[in-house]
């Protein structure tokens, strides 16, 4: 009667451990074409694809509010007009140049383009765009 029951238990032991283990996993598709088709749909390939170009994208109109629309207002205010190519010259040796104009432009440029993506970031993290 125990070993019954004992057989019992081991059955339904084995049953549950077989419900628990993992699935085996899918055939891989067989031709050219198929195979394709699941790579893209692994690892979000797709998404990733679209991330890039829409990037890119974001990335070109950032550029052109910057350059086209914010930097030229410190040109027109300022006495010469184009201040991106001030440089500062010492005379030692053969004289040394800084491109303190450049300089500074890039940095403004720097700080502008993180100004809009943060809230171009903040703004789709409201739409809950992640």
């Amino acid at each position: 009667m125990e070993d019954e029951k004992l057989g019992a238990i081991l059955q339904e032991l084995k049953k549950i451990s077989e419900s628990l283990a993992k699935p085996s996993p899918p055939p891989a598709p067989k031709g050219l074409w198929n195979e394709f088709k699941a790579f893209l749909g692994k690892g979000g390939v797709l998404s990733l694809a679209v991330g890039f170009i829409m990037g890119t994208f974001i990335g070109k109109v950032v550029s052109a509010l910057v350059f086209d629309i914010i930097m030229p207002i410190p040109g027109a205010l300022t006495p010469g007009g184009n201040w991106e190519t001030a440089t500062v010259n010492i005379a030692i040796g053969n004289g040394m140049h800084f491109a303190i104009g450049d300089f500074v432009a890039n940095i403004l440029n720097f700080l502008i383009v993180a100004v809009v993506v943060f809230f171009i970031v903040r703004y789709a993290a409201k739409l809950g765009i992640k």
